[in-house]
């Protein structure tokens, strides 16, 4: 991509060159029609001044266009004084870098020196007819038309490029935002789900140790391996991000870290959904996934098959943080009753205590899992409930379309 990409660069600005050549030429083949050597000189200096303007940084430009500006009324002036002037052109070119000085200052420059540039340069685009040998009415209708058609015209042209520059950098900037939405969101769904069971697996060993219960050698290797197991996992879903970050190609595009175990484009099915479950109860309580038959043989979109994935990801997780005094964790994935083009996702524990809001944000949580998983769900036209069940427990609740075209179409609308 870089030796494509210079390669652009090179033949911009080769282009770039030969187009300022060729002006350049006709700038001086103008200044030739002078009858006198010290105004063809004048006129060429002041053609190629306007000229270079055009091509100076952003931090020159209105020192540049005035000085431009300056010089083009002065030669304007003094050969208005002279008998002897060029006979048919007074210098278009140089007209016509004027005019685009104009339209610049108007794009690029704040409104008050936008409009001091645009006056300077404008008065000398209306003036610069005068040059020319004869003073006929054809003469005082050129400078009419100038001033009352082609100056308020570039001007325009100036305001509808700057709206198009406005728009287009609230376009980049909504899509840098939804960028880190999507980078949060993959921080949070790999990184916390794995510290998570670090932190889980420690306190059960110290735990065991405070309570004076003696291990086996077989039983304290295998704690510190699951601990060593989450920890490289976290690492690994560490570096995956790091690498999407550094790669412009692949943050551009938006796309998932490698380190996902899916990855971006392979479809999430029960094996994944079946490892999450049983790497949770390695470390916790029985967690029992529940998949509707209906759905074995049925692929998911690729969007929604995520979705499903990061919702008992983390719905587990929050298990793991907050809840108290929990046995067992059902997670159930099936049509919703009613609705057969709908998914209906649920997981249910029967703890004590239940990741609500307020607990999220507590000094262990961030707060930012249930509102990553909503922005997830309505990403795919879906929705996500959550809070307490009766009698005890915490119940978090996703439903999402199974249409695969009604999901693209929405997925598509979002990235436009």
């Amino acid at each position: 991509m870089i030796p494509e990409f210079r390669s652009r660069f090179r033949f911009r600005h080769l282009r770039q060159g030969l187009v300022g050549a060729a002006l350049v030429v006709l700038v001086v083949l103008e200044g030739l029609n002078a009858p006198r050597p010290a105004m063809a000189a004048a006129t060429m200096v002041s053609g190629v001044l306007c000229l270079a303007t055009l091509a100076v940084p952003e931090r020159l430009f209105a020192r540049y266009a005035l000085g431009a500006s300056a010089v083009s009324c002065v030669l304007t002036v003094t050969e208005a004084q002279l008998s002897a002037r060029p006979p048919n052109t007074p210098g278009m070119v140089e007209l016509g870098a004027l005019l685009l000085l104009s339209t610049r200052a108007v794009r690029r420059c704040p409104p008050l020196p936008a409009a001091g540039l645009v006056a300077a340069s404008s008065l000398a685009a209306v003036v610069i007819p005068l040059r020319i040998e004869l003073w006929d009415d054809f003469l005082k209708n050129l400078i009419a038309v100038i001033a009352v058609c082609v100056v308020p015209f570039m001007v325009a042209v100036g305001l509808c490029l700057r709206l198009y520059d406005t728009l287009r950098e609230r376009e980049r900037e909504t899509f840098r935002q939804a960028q880190r939405l999507e980078h949060a969101r993959e921080l949070h769904d790999f990184v916390a789900h794995h510290v998570t069971a670090i932190v889980a697996q420690t306190k059960a060993a110290r735990f065991t140790a405070a309570a004076g219960h003696t291990q086996s050698p077989e039983d304290l290797d295998r704690m510190l391996a699951q601990i060593e197991r989450a920890g490289s996992q976290a690492l690994g879903s560490m570096r995956a991000m790091v690498t999407s970050l550094r790669d412009h190609a692949t943050a551009s595009a938006t796309t998932r870290p490698t380190g996902d175990p899916a990855g971006p484009h392979r479809l999430r099915g029960p094996r994944d959904l079946r490892a999450l479950t049983e790497e949770f109860s390695a470390v916790g309580p029985a967690a029992e996934l529940i998949l509707a038959p209906e759905l074995a043989d049925r692929p998911l979109p690729p969007g929604i098959a995520t979705t499903v994935h990061r919702v008992v990801q983390e719905s587990l997780t929050n298990v793991r943080k907050h809840a108290t005094g929990v046995g067992r964790v059902e997670v159930r994935i099936g049509v919703r009753p009613g609705d057969p083009e709908r998914l209906e996702v649920s997981v249910v524990d029967d703890g004590q205590g239940g990741a609500s809001p307020a607990a999220e944000r507590s000094a262990e949580g961030s707060g930012y899992g249930l509102v990553g998983l909503a922005e997830r769900a309505e990403e795919v036209n879906g929705h996500i409930t959550s809070g307490p069940r009766d009698g005890g427990g915490w119940h978090v609740v996703a439903v999402l379309p199974l249409d695969k075209t009604a999901t693209e179409e929405t997925i598509a609308c979002d990235h436009a």
